[in-house]
């Protein structure tokens, strides 16, 4: 199981992203972007994914996955169970949900440096 600490420590690497609250949820962005966001209760992450592929995603694992609510189905968007994700799987949903948000020469020399 993860929480808002794992979470924290891999925004922390990420160049431009910051965390801010709103109406006492926490979240992380991009600018104005929002790549990452827990529920009130901290129990679900939201996350950038693309929209197309989302479906597949959510019907593969449904007990770690699920569609947000309706009025964000408009948005490269999904959620999981903090619950039933590891470390490795919760860096990977979360980079790549930042990587979404930035330029391309910005997540470039940031997976590089990675490596």
């Amino acid at each position: 199981m993860v929480g808002v600490d794992d979470i924290r420590a891999i925004t922390r690497t990420l160049p431009r992203a910051y965390e801010v609250v709103v109406r006492d949820r926490i979240k992380w962005r991009v600018g104005s972007i929002v790549f990452a966001a827990l529920s009130r209760d901290e129990v679900s992450l939201g996350f950038g994914y693309p929209k197309e592929a989302r479906a597949a995603l959510v019907d593969g694992e449904p007990d770690k996955f699920f569609l947000p609510p309706s009025g964000d189905m408009r948005y490269n968007w999904v959620c999981a169970w903090l619950s039933a994700l590891d470390p490795e799987e919760l860096d990977e949903l979360v980079v790549n949900a930042w990587v979404m948000t930035v330029p391309k020469k910005v997540w470039t020399a940031y997976l590089t440096g990675r490596r």
